[in-house]
Formats: structure tokens, C-alpha cells, sequence
């Protein structure tokens, strides 16, 4: 039977978690990139199609060739970041599905629709950045998730030769709390839910 986690550990995952623009200088391992992925390919998609393709911006020359592609307001928190996270999906994605959901045919609801295409890419692409940022979260890292990019630009030099699009960036690192402001406001149950 599976429990509730720790109240600490939904605190370090949602309460007392933030979104972050300053980061302390200090560098986030390899090894750790690779087990924040194994995490992130675990959460569930629709027919395990894991559309979701990442790629980490982490050394200098890389994070210069993003810079150009970011907004005003997200250069300088994004190159003073240990690792930027490109999250893109994949609109060939329906290729892998005889390995990825072997026990039917599942390639054949895909080709020659470009629109269940695109809507299941970008649906549970998201689905799989919005795992990343979670998984990043229960693994000590803290995130700071944005739009405010170039998109065709970043799929330019980042996924050429691919059918992939970028979704959104998000700043992985140990986060200063030097530029917080206190928590935005959230709506209260009634105003986002109905139990029918």
C-alpha cells in the first residue's frame, strides 16, 4: 500500500519551494543531470510516447549561444545559472512507440495526423518539463522555469536536423535567496476546483 511522503519532503518539493533567479556558485555534477532524467522518464505520458527532449546548457560556450536567444530580463540570471534545461518535444516521437508501447500498434494513431501530432507532443512534452522541475526539486536542485526566449532561434542551433521544438527553459542550480520577493498570491480551492 502506498503512504502519504513526509511533510518535509512536500515542503522541499512545493511549500517552501521557489522559482529562483540568483544561484550560488556552485556546480551541479554530471552524474546528477543523468539522475534527474532517470526520474523525469518515469512520470507518465500518454502511451509512455515521452516526447520530451532536453538539453542541459551548462559550459560557458554553450551559454553563450543561447544568450541571444533570451529576453532582456533572462540573460543574466540564466548565464549566472549552473545549468539552463532546454525542454523541447519531439513531433517524430511516434517513431519510438513500437519500443516505448510495444503491446499494440500504437505508431498507426500517429502517422499522417500533423495535429494529434503536434497536440500530443507539446501536451505531454510539458507534461515531462513540469516532471523535470518536481524530480529537480526532491533531488535538492531548485529551478527557475521560464519563457521570455527566442523559440525558433534556440530550435535553430539547438535542434537542427530534428523535428524538435522547444517548449520552455528552466534554470537548474542551488538558488541564493538573495533576490526573493515574498510568495505570489494563490486562489483558494473553490476558485480552481469543483468536486462534483
Amino acid at each position: 500500500m502506498t503512504r502519504p511522503i513526509p511533510d518535509a519532503c512536500l515542503d522541499q518539493v512545493f511549500r517552501e519551494a521557489r522559482s529562483r533567479s540568483a544561484w550560488l556558485d556552485k556546480d551541479i555534477p554530471d552524474a546528477l543531470l543523468h539522475e534527474l532524467v532517470d526520474l523525469v522518464k518515469l512520470g507518465p505520458t500518454s502511451g509512455n510516447c515521452s516526447p520530451a527532449r532536453i538539453v542541459f546548457v551548462k559550459s560557458d560556450a554553450a551559454k553563450e549561444k543561447l544568450k541571444p536567444y533570451l529576453s532582456d530580463g533572462n540573460q543574466d540570471k540564466t548565464m549566472k545559472a549552473p545549468v539552463c534545461a532546454i525542454i523541447g518535444y519531439d513531433l517524430e516521437f511516434y517513431q519510438h512507440l513500437p519500443m516505448l508501447f510495444p503491446h499494440t500498434n500504437a505508431k498507426s494513431w500517429f502517422t499522417g495526423k500533423p495535429q494529434k501530432i503536434a497536440d500530443t507532443a507539446f501536451r505531454n512534452g510539458t507534461l515531462q518539463g513540469a516532471y523535470l522541475i518536481m524530480a529537480a526539486r526532491a533531488l535538492g536542485l531548485d529551478c527557475g522555469p521560464m519563457s521570455g526566449f527566442d523559440n525558433e532561434g534556440v530550435d535553430r542551433d539547438f535542434f537542427a536536423g530534428t523535428q524538435v521544438k522547444s517548449n520552455f527553459l528552466c534554470n537548474l542550480g542551488y538558488g541564493s535567496s538573495s533576490a526573493l520577493r515574498p510568495r505570489a498570491p494563490r486562489f483558494d480551492f473553490d476558485q480552481m476546483a469543483l468536486i462534483l
